[in-house]
């Protein structure tokens, strides 16, 4: 490590801690959507606007964040983290109009995509090797991790009669304590200096292996939080419990995740990507054919499918790409989430399509809804079976080629 005052576990920590508190904003805020409809008196619309500034905010600080991590560091950005969630947090805690209400979930997201533009190049920074891999992936344990812990969370209080605005006062517990574990450290620089200066950013971008990546990442997040998004709802209709498909989803990726650097020290990146593709394939097969129990199947098989691929696209630009350095990052990153909100209403189309079909077949109440659903998750299965073959590619052509990092460290 070129720096030997980085404390590089106790910023991993942190970055653990920043990680929850998006998780815990995504599971509470998805937690509380209806009771915060109800208790402001709120249109449809109006709800699904301020779910979205959540979404909004995210890519748009990790493009920024990701253009002056080299600049300002990635300690100034995790400061704006700080103060955006926290800003945020409290609008929602005292807020009781819809302004206050969109203009907390923005800052929230913007803290988010703080966190992901600043501490992905950071472990990339600080740590060697597969043990870099390793460490992403228990790093991106934290989303899902805290998604289920969140979700569960948020269930028992309102259960226990706490309202939705109350229930934020949850998040300020990682947003405290990763500002804690974040305080007067110092912060790991560049492995590959030339990794510092945009203009190499941009050039290592603007390569056929770059770009192939970025069409991988909008394909494998689209994979990961497109059913996510519909399945719980198909699912309902089915004998099956959503929130428990959702949960076992969330729990089997941090667990997945935590294993995930002895998987890529076995099979390498792109082997790890491959066999994902695979098993996505068949998880949203059995959940687009199978109800009742089998469905709890096909969730299992879907959660180890999804669990390695955001980590480890991330990984792949830093080991193969790395000259385009934080910026490159967050702009893979960014892809994926972008990718993902053009792709939401395409699926809800697909929805409204798929049920005309139901309908015109004569289906009414559950059965439509199941029928219609099922379709839909049958066309979404087309997303990882192009990734099958476009991972066959990648797996071919890096298979003999030593990463940049492994040159410049030897």
């Amino acid at each position: 490590m070129e720096n030997s005052k980085v404390n590089a576990n106790r910023l991993f920590y942190g970055s653990c801690f920043a990680l929850i508190t998006t998780a815990f904003s995504f599971a509470i805020a998805a937690g509380i959507l209806d009771q915060l409809k109800t208790e402001l008196e709120l249109t449809a619309s109006q709800t699904g606007l301020i779910t979205s500034m959540w979404f909004l905010g995210f890519p748009i600080s990790m493009v920024v964040g990701g253009l002056i991590y080299h600049k300002v560091g990635g300690k100034a950005i995790m400061q704006f983290a700080f103060f955006a969630h926290a800003v945020g947090i409290l609008l929602l805690l005292f807020s009781g109009n819809y302004i206050g209400l969109l203009i907390a979930n923005l800052l929230i997201g913007l803290g988010n995509g703080c966190t992901e533009a600043a501490c992905n190049p950071m472990i990339a920074d600080a740590y060697q090797g597969t043990r870099m891999s390793k460490m992403l992936n228990r790093f991106h344990m934290w989303f899902p991790g805290g998604i289920a812990i969140g979700s569960l969370l948020s269930g028992f209080m309102t259960d226990y009669g706490i309202t939705g605005q109350s229930q934020m006062w949850l998040l300020l517990i990682p947003t405290l304590i990763y500002a804690y574990m974040f305080f007067g450290q110092d912060w790991p620089k560049a492995k590959i200096q030339e990794a510092a200066a945009i203009g190499v950013n941009l050039r290592s971008m603007i390569t056929p292996l770059f770009l192939f990546i970025g069409v991988c990442m909008a394909l494998t997040a689209i994979t990961e939080f497109g059913p996510n998004q519909w399945v719980g709802l198909i699912l309902a209709k089915s004998g099956a419990q959503p929130t428990l498909i959702l949960a076992l989803t969330a729990g089997l990726m941090a667990v997945a995740r935590y294993f995930g650097g002895d998987m890529v020290k076995r099979f390498d990146q792109t082997g790890v990507l491959l066999g994902s593709a695979i098993l996505a394939t068949i998880g949203i097969y059995l959940f687009s054919t199978q109800t009742g129990a089998m469905a709890y199947v096909a969730a299992i098989i879907f959660a180890l499918g999804i669990a390695y691929f955001w980590p480890n696209m991330i990984g792949l630009v830093a080991t193969k790409v790395p000259k385009s350095g934080a910026l490159g990052m967050s702009i893979i990153g960014a892809i994926g989430m972008f990718a993902n909100s053009i792709f939401q209403p395409i699926i809800g189309g697909w929805i409204d399509s798929d049920k005309a079909d139901a309908v015109a077949q004569g289906l009414t109440g559950d059965e439509l809804e199941l029928v219609s659903g099922q379709a839909t998750l049958g066309t979404m299965v087309l997303f990882p079976g192009i990734l099958i073959v476009l991972f066959t590619i990648l797996y071919f052509w890096l298979k003999n080629k030593k990463s940049e990092v492994e040159v410049a460290t030897a």
